[in-house]
């Protein structure tokens, strides 16, 4: 398996923007889609977008809605998530992954952990008051 590398987490003031990168490399396999996890403190990784990787559909979660926007740059394998207006509950590790080809990409699957098989290491996103 290939790897998939997040970055350009960092710390930043309420209100303030970031963008993260997920570049793969190595033999990840077809992409079919990508997405964004993160996990707080004592909380479950949760979904944070998704986007599949030919036909630019993306799923958002309702607690990033018009904050976040999530791209791709096929030609660098590169999946990119901007992020704007953060709040201090945006605090969280970040990770990227690869969605299952055998799956439709719909919004209930694009949501859910288990149906990603290949995960990044996670980039810290802490966000103060």
């Amino acid at each position: 398996q290939g790897q998939l590398v997040e970055s350009g987490g960092g710390l930043v003031q309420a209100g303030g923007s970031l963008r993260l990168s997920c570049a793969a490399s190595g033999s990840p396999g077809t992409i079919y889609a990508l997405g964004w996890f993160r996990q707080a403190p004592g909380k479950e990784r949760e979904f944070v977008a998704a986007i599949s990787w030919n036909g630019g559909t993306t799923y958002y979660a309702n607690s990033v809605k018009g904050r976040f926007a999530i791209s791709r740059d096929n030609g660098k394998n590169t999946m990119y998530l901007q992020m704007n207006s953060l709040k201090p509950e945006d605090t969280a590790v970040y990770y990227c992954a690869i969605f299952g080809p055998t799956y439709p990409f719909d919004q209930p699957a694009a949501g859910r952990r288990e149906m990603y098989d290949h995960w990044g290491q996670g980039t810290q996103v802490t966000v103060s008051s």
